[in-house]
């Protein structure tokens, strides 16, 4: 279990496609996110974040998790479109995004608690962050060096249960869509 720091649970859709430049992104920006554990995958499509805390992950709660995942039929997605939010996120849209918004909606439900974003965001939209806008980075510069990974044809199988924090990012547990 997650030790008592600064850290915090994301639910998020591995996409192992992308991981070689979202990785060396990571790399590139705070080595101290950069995951010893070979069951995380950087790059991801968040569920539902900022999720519950380490005194909150109870074996009911886990198996609410399971039961969500286990009922949701594992789906295939294209990445290839790249965005860029307000707050300057550039990220990569899904397509169909429908299914990864019925994933966050029914964790959502089953967790009120817990909105997407913590609620500073209106609308919910399914993606994969790449980068942020900087004096040296921008939607284009992304583009460029993403565009030979696309598009990326993926599909959504399982469900993990990411913990973050400095030093320690990791896998607390993952389920398979569909049981």
């Amino acid at each position: 279990m997650p030790s008592n720091g600064a850290g915090h649970s994301v639910l998020q859709v591995p996409v192992p496609e992308l991981e070689p430049f979202v990785l060396a992104r990571t790399r590139h920006y705070d080595t101290d996110y950069v995951s010893a554990d070979p069951a995380f995958v950087h790059a991801h499509v968040t569920a539902l974040a900022p999720f519950l805390g380490a005194p909150q992950l109870t074996p009911s709660t886990l198996a609410a998790i399971a039961e969500i995942a286990g009922t949701t039929t594992p789906f295939d997605f294209s990445l290839e479109r790249v965005d860029t939010f307000p707050n300057g996120i550039i990220h990569l849209l899904p397509e169909p995004s429908t299914p990864f918004a019925a994933l966050t909606a029914a964790l959502w439900h089953a967790f009120p608690q817990c909105p997407p974003y913590a609620g500073r965001f209106g609308d919910v939209v399914p993606h994969l962050t790449l980068d942020a806008v900087s004096g040296d980075v921008t939607q284009r510069s992304t583009h460029d060096l993403v565009a030979p990974q696309l598009p990326a044809r993926c599909r959504a199988e399982r469900l993990d249960l990411a913990w973050y924090e400095p030093g320690s990012c990791r896998i607390l547990q993952s389920w398979r869509l569909g049981g």
